[in-house]
């Protein structure tokens, strides 16, 4: 881990047995841009959009992020090393709001889990998600999370449909050109998690 993830503290530690520690951390758009650059430009990562983003431009992004308190961004680590980016958002004050009716208590999530080295992990993505749900709804007032992966990321879909998420329908995010932020339309396919019972 870089001494600059291990200097903070974590929002969030979650010990899943049998795999290990899984802790989350507010992005520091200065001493994480570098991180997140080299994960955002890969090919693996092409519907996250920002493949031709510059690294000043990743961390202007992320510094905007930082600056809002309706959207929050957060490097994962398993056992002291980064493994994904993680953020949330309030669906009332994002763009998918126009392309469905937001309930209280919904909460977005966007989800890069990195590269990894060696040999993949048997239930390693499962196994981080268990981790971010437990974040996301230690909270008492988020009643249901919010996926809206690109229609065209197959993959990331069924993986959210094997995570227990309800597939909801195809919608095209609107366009947001902002001076501080620009955002492409996007075909997306919503998806829906409600907060187990009991919590």
């Amino acid at each position: 881990m870089t001494s600059a993830l291990s200097a903070r503290q974590p929002v969030h530690t979650h010990l899943v047995e049998g795999f290990g520690t899984v802790t989350i951390t507010p992005v520091d758009p200065a001493a994480d841009a570098g991180l997140i650059h080299g994960w955002v430009t890969q090919e693996r990562a092409r519907f996250w959009g920002m493949g031709e983003a510059s690294l000043e431009l990743v961390r202007e992004i992320y510094e905007d992020v930082d600056r809002r308190t309706t959207h929050h961004a957060f490097i994962v680590a398993h056992e002291g090393e980064p493994v994904a980016l993680f953020q949330t958002y309030e669906c009332a004050e994002d763009r998918v709001s126009e392309c469905y009716d937001v309930l209280p208590g919904d909460v977005g999530v966007h989800l890069l889990i990195g590269p990894c080295e060696g040999a993949p992990q048997p239930g390693f993505s499962a196994r981080l998600m268990e981790a971010f749900f437990s974040f996301v709804f230690s909270d008492p007032a988020t009643r249901r999370v919010v996926a809206e992966p690109d229609a065209r990321n197959t993959k990331a879909i069924a993986r959210l449909e094997r995570t227990g998420f309800v597939l909801g329908p195809e919608v095209v995010l609107p366009e947001i050109d902002l001076p501080e932020v620009y955002l492409p339309a996007k075909p997306a396919r919503l998806a829906f998690l409600s907060a187990p019972r009991g919590r």
